[in-house]
């Protein structure tokens, strides 16, 4: 899972002014939009890793006191989010469990070094410490093209859920990244998980 960092610099100032141009005033948003994957009211099997994860941060995986639906996404809170995905990715080096930790799945934050998990993990702490909702800051397991699964962070505001991502320094709405979207945190509940409904064709890469 490499990051790459050529041109982050640009592709960070570009997006901010691509945003400031195009900012309006907000009207309620439609979670019914395709920018909003849409999920399922009962819940689902919690990760093994999220579930270990729990038991010894009890107090990061219980209901939200406060439910807030989504973030107004506006210049300040772009720009923050963007700043937030790129200095995770940039300081923590993607390393896998099993060399890490022996052991097949462990969620936990980095030290330095992590799994795309402990990465995503590491970005809602820093957005949450930042004073950002915890409701709107959504683990998330997806499938990648080869069939691999994966970690990334849903953040979910008036213009779309947005993603955070070690594979790619973009933050990019759900539907326009290469994924196959399995399941994510409650907004309700941080300690409980919802299948997500991702009824787009599914485009396997080949093998070369």
């Amino acid at each position: 899972m490499q990051f790459n960092q050529k041109g982050l610099p640009a592709a960070l100032i570009g997006a901010v002014l691509a945003l400031a141009a195009a900012i309006a005033p907000a009207a309620a948003f439609d979670t019914t939009d395709i920018a909003f994957i849409q999920t399922l009211d009962v819940a689902t099997s919690i990760p093994v890793g999220h579930a270990e994860f729990c038991k010894s941060h009890g107090k990061e995986c219980q209901p939200n006191a406060v439910l807030v639906p989504a973030v107004n996404l506006d210049e300040a809170s772009w720009s923050q989010l963007l700043t937030v995905n790129a200095n995770v990715n940039q300081t923590v080096v993607p390393v896998s469990d099993e060399d890490l930790y022996q052991a097949a799945e462990f969620w936990t934050y980095p030290n330095g070094y992590g799994d795309c998990e402990d990465i995503a993990l590491e970005k809602r702490r820093d957005l949450i410490a930042a004073g950002w909702p915890a409701s709107t800051l959504l683990m998330a397991v997806v499938r990648e093209r080869n069939g691999d699964g994966h970690a990334v962070l849903m953040v979910r505001t008036d213009r779309g859920d947005l993603v955070l991502d070690n594979q790619d320094g973009a933050v990019r709405v759900w539907n326009e990244t290469p994924y196959h979207y399995i399941k994510r945190q409650s907004q309700a509940d941080a300690g409980k998980w919802v299948d997500m409904i991702d009824d787009r064709p599914i485009i396997v890469a080949a093998a070369n």
